[in-house]
């Protein structure tokens, strides 16, 4: 097996494009990359940004590195099952290591509508297992929690008011209704 070679300090030099390559290669099999990721774990490996550059170029030109590629499944996924906002994901892309312009791009697949109908969903779930109180205090106090929970996510304020106050006014109608009922 070949070994990576020293430099005269005693440091690792990195190792060979194969090495690197297979390195990458793993890597990619537990999920898509973006290349500033791989660049990353090569680089934490010793590997000099020589042979990393060459590496990833490679495997970029034979289609295995696209950020482009790689930030739109990341939104997708992310939003659809993790249902995070355009901010946090805009914010997970860019630790990532994808350009603003690409990143702007996969964002662009998620609409206002698509937003707010998600965040709805969100707010909807986590009332289920909340009593929706007639006093305001109390009221006020899970408005602040689910507009909370949905700015953690990465909805914007405006949009996670308006999401929670009319699912509150729509679940304030159902009890209306059971009242009436009686």
């Amino acid at each position: 097996m070949e070994r990576a070679t020293r430099t005269n300090e005693g440091k690792p030099s990195g190792g060979t494009e194969a090495q690197a390559k297979d390195v990458c290669l793993r890597l990619l099999t537990d999920r898509a990359r973006s290349r500033a990721e791989l660049a990353q774990s090569l680089a934490k490996k010793g590997y000099t940004p020589d042979i990393a550059e060459r590496t990833l170029d490679r495997l970029a030109h034979v289609g295995l590195i696209d950020d482009a590629s790689f930030a739109e499944q990341w939104v997708h996924s992310r939003h659809t099952y993790s249902g995070k906002g355009k901010q946090a994901l805009a914010l997970e892309l860019r630790r990532k290591g994808i350009e603003q312009d690409i990143a702007s791009q996969a964002l662009s697949q998620i609409s206002r509508d698509d937003e707010y109908e998600r965040a709805t969903e969100l707010v909807r779930r986590k009332l289920r297992t909340l009593a929706v109180p007639a006093d305001p205090a109390e009221r006020d106090k899970i408005v602040r929690r689910l507009v909370g929970m949905l700015a953690r996510r990465g909805y914007g304020q405006s949009l996670a008011f308006g999401v929670v106050k009319a699912e509150l006014d729509h679940a304030g109608s159902d009890t209306d209704d059971l009242l009436d009922g009686d």
